[in-house]
């Protein structure tokens, strides 16, 4: 099994960290990653559906190393990282895939419900960012958020979810001009709707049609795309939507 073509360490193989890597995306990118040579470390709430994928995936020789963290509780994110980064695996590639939605109107949502969403899908990956940062810079790096056509767009009852992914772009594309000089790359993955469990999410309800929508499979393959990168190049925004239309 060869090595991607960039991100990958001289001194041994590339390591990608993942949040929100126990299901859907974050889990089948944890398994195309592992497949195609790299290293990983996984950040999850589920403690248990966490180790289980983690278990698969070390039985397929790959060094796995994980942290439960809840990107809601901002307090614990620089500690727990400090202690999974102190393990030994230096990143060379950061995904923040871990992100929530809230459907409802505006004029009704609560502050602590919109600050919530703000935390988890904006505020935890600055702070993921801000603590993978200096191991990124040691030999350069690449950060990969996972965005939402909703960054571009206003639907109602959607309203905190479009705020909080245009937010995340605007930081994704402030953060890649900062970090520029220290060789650090940052692109956006940009989505429309993926099957994944948030639409079992006791915050969302909507009625689109699931098997119009893109598989998380497909979704890892995109992301292991920016991933592969030549380090001489940055794919600044890559997007990808359901061949049915706009979902």
């Amino acid at each position: 099994m060869s090595p991607p073509l960039s991100s990958a360490d001289p001194a041994g193989p590339p390591v990608a960290l993942i949040t929100g890597a126990s299901r859907g995306i974050g889990a089948a990118t944890a398994r195309l990653f592992a497949h195609h040579g790299f290293q990983l470390l996984l950040l999850a709430r589920s403690s248990s559906e966490l180790e289980s994928l983690a278990t698969e995936l070390r039985s397929e020789s790959c060094r796995v190393e994980t942290s439960c963290v809840d990107l809601c509780e901002a307090q614990t994110i620089a500690p727990k990282l400090a202690e999974l980064l102190s393990r030994g695996l230096r990143p060379t590639v950061v995904i923040n895939n871990a992100g929530a939605a809230y459907t409802g109107a505006l004029a009704e949502m609560s502050v602590e419900r919109w600050q919530w969403l703000m935390q988890l899908n904006v505020t935890s990956v600055l702070q993921i960012c801000q603590a993978t940062l200096p191991a990124l810079r040691e030999g350069g790096g690449q950060i990969i958020n996972v965005s939402s056509h909703a960054a571009r767009n206003a639907f109602p009852e959607w309203g905190a979810y479009c705020t909080s992914k245009a937010a995340l772009a605007s930081l994704s594309r402030c953060l890649a001009e900062e970090e520029r000089a220290h060789g650090i790359r940052v692109s956006t993955l940009t989505l429309g709707a993926v099957n994944t469990p948030l639409w079992d999410t006791e915050t969302v309800h909507s009625s689109f049609e699931r098997r119009a929508m893109l598989t998380p499979e497909r979704v890892a393959e995109a992301l292991l795309s920016l991933a592969q990168q030549p380090s001489s190049q940055v794919v600044e925004d890559l997007t990808l939507m359901p061949a049915a239309g706009v979902l």
